[in-house]
C-alpha cells in the first residue's frame, strides 16, 4: 500500500476509532503541550509519556522489559525533568533538543521523540521500529532501523515523515497514526 493522501487520511481515520489509546493521546496532544511550556506538569504527566510509548505497543514490549525502562525514568528528580523540558523547548534544532532529553535517566532517542511528540506535535513525532519499517518497505527511508537510534537517525526519520506529510497534504500526526496502522500485521499493508 503506497502513502497517499487517500491512504495516510483513511488509515489515520481507522486508527481513531479502533486503536485504544486513541482518545488519551488525543487528550495529551491537546493538553501537554501548553502544560510544559507553562511549566504546570506534575510528575505523572512526565510518567505518562515514558508509559505511552512502552505500552503502544499492546504487549509487544515485554512487561519485565517495560517496568525496567519506566523505572529508570522515575529514577530522575522531578527538577532534573523539568530543567530537561525547559531546555529542550528552549533548543535550537532537534539534536539539541535530543540531547537536553536523552542527558535523563531511562531516555533514549526513542523515548525522547515521544517527548518530543508531546511537546509539540506540529514539529515532531516519535519514532519506532514499527513506524521506520513502514518507511523503510516503502523506500521512503533507506535503510533498516538502527539498533540504538541515534540523533542523525531520528532527524533522517523526521525529515522523511515531513517530507511524506507534506507530500500528502497532513499534519504529523495523521501520519503517525497512518505509519502506525500500516506498521500492523494487516493483508495487502
Amino acid at each position: 500500500m503506497d502513502l497517499t493522501a487517500e491512504t495516510v487520511d483513511s488509515l489515520a481515520a481507522e486508527y481513531e476509532t479502533t486503536h485504544p489509546f486513541a482518545t488519551v493521546e488525543d487528550e495529551h496532544l491537546e493538553m501537554l503541550p501548553p502544560t510544559l511550556a507553562a511549566g504546570d506538569y506534575g510528575w505523572r504527566d512526565l510518567e505518562w509519556v515514558v508509559q505511552w510509548y512502552y505500552r503502544r505497543t499492546l504487549g509487544a514490549v515485554p512487561n519485565a522489559d517495560r517496568r525496567e525502562r519506566e523505572a529508570a525514568f522515575a529514577e530522575n528528580d522531578y527538577e532534573t525533568v523539568h530543567a530537561a523540558i525547559d531546555d529542550a523547548l528552549a533548543a535550537d534544532g532537534t539534536t539539541a533538543t535530543l540531547e537536553s532529553l536523552t542527558a535523563l535517566s531511562g531516555v533514549d532517542v526513542p523515548v525522547a521523540s515521544a517527548f518530543l511528540q508531546f511537546l509539540s506535535p506540529d514539529r515532531y513525532l516519535a519514532v519506532g521500529e514499527r513506524e521506520w519499517r513502514v518507511l523503510a518497505d516503502r523506500e521512503e527511508l533507506s535503510r533498516a532501523y538502527p539498533d540504538e537510534p541515534g540523533a542523525d537517525d531520528y532527524a533522517a526519520y523526521l525529515e522523511c515523515c515531513r517530507t511524506v506529510a507534506d507530500r500528502c497534504s497532513c499534519d504529523l500526526q495523521t501520519l503517525y497514526r497512518a505509519l502506525w496502522m500500516l506498521g500492523c500485521d494487516r493483508p495487502n499493508a
